[in-house]
């Protein structure tokens, strides 16, 4: 089985969205980010990736650690991924680039969709919710 370092990022708009991106050719969505090159930082492989992906440019103090997660690859058989997630709030706008097919905003209060990739699904949804549970007073 084959084992890939990423780096992705929850980029949450002024209304608490989560952007989305799902790649050409597949159909799970999944958050912005990529594969780390050998070497790379998370962080430095995240800023790479968004810039490639979504023309956006951050600086590394814009990105909070949210955790670190292990689920199956959404796109590739017998692949597993290890991902390093950070949070940060995206206040300018994105548009998809390079081997992004397609961008959506997840409303974090609507019912789940069945077109999530498991990393999001199983780990990050419920981390990142508990996370912005707490950060709200008397949440």
């Amino acid at each position: 089985m084959t084992v890939l370092a990423i780096a992705a990022a929850c980029l949450l708009d002024a209304q608490g969205r989560l952007l989305l991106v799902r790649k050409r050719g597949t159909q799970a969505f999944m958050l912005p980010g990529g594969k780390r090159e050998a070497g790379e930082t998370a962080i430095a492989a995240l800023q790479r990736e968004l810039l490639e992906e979504l023309n956006l440019s951050l600086p590394a103090e814009a990105f909070e650690v949210l955790g670190q997660f292990q689920a199956p690859a959404a796109n590739e058989p017998d692949t597993w991924i290890d991902a390093d997630i950070f949070v940060a709030p995206l206040n300018q706008p994105v548009a998809a680039a390079a081997e992004l097919e397609e961008l959506a905003w997840l409303d974090l209060q609507a019912p789940e969709r069945d077109d999530l990739a498991p990393l999001l699904r199983l780990h990050v949804l419920p981390r990142l919710l508990a996370q912005l549970m707490n950060a709200v007073p008397g949440g």
